[in-house]
């Protein structure tokens, strides 16, 4: 049996020591409540008292059963409007808490058809008016509302431009993209209706946005409406949800100050009530009846089975001893290749799904959207309309019901004077949770089983070819194509000594017109059986340039060394594993000697660093006013450029680019983005 949480010692939580010693403890998984006394636990005793059965679906009777609960205990409707609503799932959590759902305010036609149908007389909220419009053009006043006939609004703007995704690509839009500004109508519709309180959620990011300003300018106009505000980040998972998800929630009242909930889940709860995990969640789902559908194939399917549950892509890195590193560290995004652990919640489901976009199930299988709905606490009965890929942005872009039932019940208690059953306590002003710091301590855990993997595991290094010839292109949208004769370019590989020898050229064989030289950063070392790559080309032309690139990143991996150029650097914000050079023959070849420059970029010169459009025009070695041209001229060599427009964070008149070396793909989300 997995232990429980460490005792908590006089005046605190258990220690650092304590915490991590339960983690490190036996992985065998624990039943819901295993070694909780329920008088520790007030979630289990309100459990008991709506006579709700812990079992694996036990979210769905829960919620069924505070609905009726709250029905009789109501005196009357509380009336609730929805703005961005999504999917429904603060919808859910609120209503199954007794509030009455009028309206849903939802623009994305896909959402608002879920939302439709579920509020059919026999759908999941029985009734509710679904408005499929933008939120500019909502009016509430002016459709038949009065004010100070709505007790409660609820909802989030679109979160993506202060999501993780965006911090990433160079910092979060903000209100510098107009979804940033949503919440500045939230504000006007609160100000026309006046409810006693809202309740407004979005990613924990808003925090940090624009440095702080965006949240100030969100707080100020909540307060400037009229109400005291609270706020805190949450994990679900420390609500009764299978998913960790931290979420930033703004509740406000126009009397009185609201106290959050205290955890009902987690060593931050009361009897430190175990996590659910994702095994209990979907146990007593069916298997899925087309294997086909769930099966994941191509490029990165073979890798997932070696990747211990809980871990992701960097299990194929040096950092976690693997001996055949495939990536570097912190390369791909965290839910590339991540297998969910049965032990423990998984990691946020996300909304926009690649091919290799976890979470993946432990059977090495795509999770099937029945089990997706389990891990977002989406009652079984729940409809959610579209394909699986419109399925999962519907379910991944909302927040977990049984969060929002621990908000509502909060609400329902503190702002609506409805007594519950078992009074929950709440988190008194300024007390922290440690959900922060157990996430440091799990990733602890998950480099140790990575190890023992390792070293379990019976890993025989593939040797690269010593030699390929082969005849390719590269089109418009950087697809590489590769066949034995027709094509535009001829590659010849040879490893000669400690040599990688790549030679590029149309038609007979020529002396270079370049030459490009890679090997590894002073005092680095790599994973490549040579010590040196050189790549020839025999004209200054972009398809000879790129064919040669794309060559030697192929003999890569195919040896299973690395996966592709951006692997055997790291990521662009650490410093490069790799140095390179390029010698060009034609002094000035190109118009303002455009080689020149592009040699200059080749060495790592104004790479990684964002600079003014002057400063990068000196390291470039070009008059400024020929800087916009050859921007474009490199991003048609395959070059990632990045500008103030195409990441608005980035300062106007600003530039950066990323790495030395070509790394477009037909489907690199930056290169259909315009530059300027």
């Amino acid at each position: 049996m997995c232990p429980r949480w460490p005792r908590r010692r006089r005046g605190g939580g258990p220690s650092a020591l304590a915490r991590k010693s339960w983690y490190m403890a036996g992985r065998d998984e624990p039943s819901l409540f295993a070694g909780v006394h329920e008088q520790g636990s007030p979630f289990v005793r309100l459990c008991d008292a709506l006579q709700v059965s812990m079992e694996s679906g036990w979210r769905d009777s829960f919620g069924t059963a505070i609905r009726a609960w709250a029905t009789k205990a109501s005196r009357q409707p509380i009336r609730t409007v929805s703005l961005f609503s999504g999917a429904g799932g603060l919808d859910i959590g609120f209503h199954d808490a007794g509030f009455d759902i009028m309206e849903m305010v939802e623009i994305n036609p896909n959402y608002a058809r879920t939302l439709e149908l579920n509020a059919r007389p026999r759908g999941y909220f029985g009734h509710g008016i679904v408005l499929s419009i933008d939120i500019h053009d909502y009016h509430p006043l002016k459709s038949g509302w009065h004010a100070d006939k709505v007790d409660l609004v609820i909802g989030g703007p679109p979160c993506q431009t202060f999501s993780a995704g965006g911090r990433r690509a160079g910092g979060v839009l903000g209100t510098t993209e107009k979804r940033g500004r949503l919440f500045q109508e939230y504000v006007r519709i609160l100000r026309e209706l006046r409810p006693r309180a809202f309740v407004f959620e979005n990613v924990y990011g808003v925090t940090g946005a624009e440095g702080g300003a965006v949240w100030d300018r969100i707080t100020d106009a909540f307060a400037s409406a009229g109400y005291t505000l609270s706020h805190r980040i949450l994990d679900s998972a420390d609500y009764g949800v299978p998913q960790h998800r931290e979420r930033m929630i703004i509740v406000g009242l126009r009397k009185g100050v609201f106290r959050f909930p205290r955890p009902t889940h987690g060593p931050d709860s009361p009897g430190e009530l175990p996590f659910c995990t994702a095994g209990q969640a979907v146990r007593n789902v069916p298997a899925p009846q087309d294997a086909n559908a769930v099966h994941l194939n191509g490029k990165y399917a073979g890798l997932l089975e070696a990747i211990p549950p809980g871990l992701n892509y960097s299990f194929y890195t040096e950092k976690m001893g693997h001996p055949r590193p495939l990536f570097a560290w912190r390369s791909k995004f965290s839910d590339f290749l991540y297998k969910a652990d049965p032990h423990w919640p998984v990691r946020t489901v996300k909304a926009f799904c690649g091919k290799y976009t976890g979470p993946f199930h432990w059977e090495n299988r795509r999770f099937t959207i029945p089990e997706l709905k389990r891990l977002q606490t989406f009652p079984d009965r729940y409809e959610i309309e579209g394909s699986r890929g419109v399925v999962l942005q519907q379910i991944g872009n909302s927040v977990p019901p049984q969060m929002a039932r621990a908000l509502a019940l909060a609400v329902l208690d503190q702002v609506f004077g409805v007594q519950l059953p078992v009074l929950l306590p709440t988190l008194s002003e300024g007390e922290s949770l440690g959900f922060r710091t157990r996430k440091k301590l799990l990733a602890q855990v998950y480099e140790k089983r990575a190890r023992e993997a390792v070293l379990a595991g019976a890993w025989h290094r593939r040797v690269a070819p010593r030699a390929m010839d082969f005849t390719c292109s590269v089109d418009a949208n950087f697809r590489f194509h590769r066949a034995d004769a027709g094509l535009a370019c001829h590659v010849c590989m040879r490893v000669k000594r400690d040599r990688l020898v790549v030679t590029v050229h149309r038609g007979k064989p020529v002396r270079p017109a370049f030459v490009v030289t890679v090997q590894p950063a002073e005092n680095r070392r790599w994973v490549l059986p040579v010590k040196v790559i050189d790549i020839g080309g025999g004209s200054l032309d972009r398809d000879v340039f790129l064919c040669g690139w794309k060559a030697a990143e192929i003999w890569m991996a195919e040896g299973q060394l690395k996966d592709d150029w951006v692997q055997l650097c790291g990521y662009f914000a650490y410093e490069p594993a790799i140095r390179c050079a390029m010698s060009v023959r034609s002094r000035g070849a190109g118009p303002n000697g455009m080689w020149q420059m592009l040699a200059r970029v080749v060495a790592g010169s104004g790479v990684r660093e964002t600079l003014p459009g002057a400063d990068l025009a000196v390291r470039l070695g070009i008059e400024p006013e020929h800087l916009g041209a050859m921007l474009l001229t490199l991003k048609s060599l395959g070059y990632e450029v990045r500008s103030h427009k195409t990441n608005p964070q980035l300062p106007p008149g600003a530039f950066l680019i990323p790495y030395s070396f070509p790394t477009y793909t037909n489907w690199s989300v930056q290169l259909h983005k315009d530059l300027f």
